[in-house]
């Protein structure tokens, strides 16, 4: 199984167009210790032809743009993406898709509350009604084949498992929490025995999660803050971090010292938001992770499982 990383910040990517905190302003000024990324977005393949992205990020062009293999056809108009998985209705892992209207028939990956959240609260099933279409799987709950856009088995075996996590802001209110608004995925193949978890965003880690993650080759988990109260001390905001439905990395119940305890020999951060001071390499937390055996994702990365 082959894995890129496309993309690895948060909403808004880094830097955030309208954010002017220490890090942001660090990588505008071109300083070596950190670099740009955009908003995250992962693809994987059985076979560097044929791949899958989970999440469709506002970025997906540049992505697109940036690795030749996604743009793979031997027509006028193509590319190699056979489908896209969804682990959340929030607008940096959806808006993507609108980008994507002027291919083929898209084949999107999402259960049930993250279907209903993109339709009935961005229209997106309407809106892309109108240029390529959609056709929607469900994802399954125990092992399943993941299959190409034709039908064909993609030699990779996928499932869903949920994750604490709470509904997209354009929902609040509107619909109740289900178990369905964030999963993680699991990605095997049985051909090498390759086992990847994706989990862009997570409230907690329960045991139930824990568990869907500790037989896995490489785990490509949600770093978007540092601390509970990182917005509000950089002036970026006013919510604290498990409120907008993700878990700090630091601190004695962050999920750094949980995920440093699994037997994986690949833990990578990604989703990481611009205030966040592991993006700066040599930073007390940078290196805070790295003792830990935790990576930092970056850009460009590619893993082969």
């Amino acid at each position: 199984m082959y894995v890129r990383l496309l993309g690895t910040a948060a909403g808004g990517g880094y830097p955030q167009w309208n954010c002017h905190c220490s890090n942001c302003q660090s990588v505008r000024a071109g300083n070596r210790v950190t670099e740009e990324r955009s908003q995250t977005c992962v693809a994987f393949s059985a076979d560097a032809a044929r791949w899958y992205l989970i999440g469709a990020s506002p970025d997906v062009r540049i992505q697109l743009e940036s690795f030749a293999p996604l743009r793979a056809s031997d027509a006028v108009r193509g590319c190699a993406i056979e489908a896209v998985l969804l682990a959340s209705a929030d607008l940096d892992h959806v808006l993507g898709l609108f980008l994507l209207r002027e291919g083929c028939r898209l084949h999107v990956h999402a259960t049930t509350d993250v279907r209903r959240s993109v339709c009935d609260g961005l229209r997106l099933d309407a809106v892309l009604g109108r240029y390529c279409g959609l056709e929607w799987h469900e994802p399954p709950a125990y092992r399943g084949q993941l299959h190409r856009r034709d039908g064909q088995p993609s030699g990779l075996l996928y499932q869903a498992f949920p994750v604490p996590g709470r509904p997209p802001r354009y929902r609040e209110g509107v619909a109740d929490a289900g178990a369905g608004d964030c999963v993680g995925y699991r990605i095997e193949d049985p051909r090498t025995g390759g086992r990847l978890a994706v989990v862009p965003a997570a409230a907690a880690l329960p045991p139930s999660v824990m568990g869907r993650l500790r037989d896995c080759d490489a785990v490509l988990l949600d770093g978007t803050f540092w601390s509970e109260d990182e917005l509000i001390v950089a002036g970026a905001g006013e919510t604290p971090a498990r409120l907008m439905g993700h878990l700090p990395i630091g601190g004695t119940d962050g999920s750094l010292e949980q995920i440093a305890r699994l037997p994986v020999s690949r833990k990578i951060l990604i989703h990481i938001n611009n205030t966040n001071p592991i993006l700066v390499s040599g930073s007390p937390e940078c290196n805070e992770v790295g003792r830990h055996g935790v990576e930092i994702g970056r850009d460009g990365l590619e893993l082969e499982l």
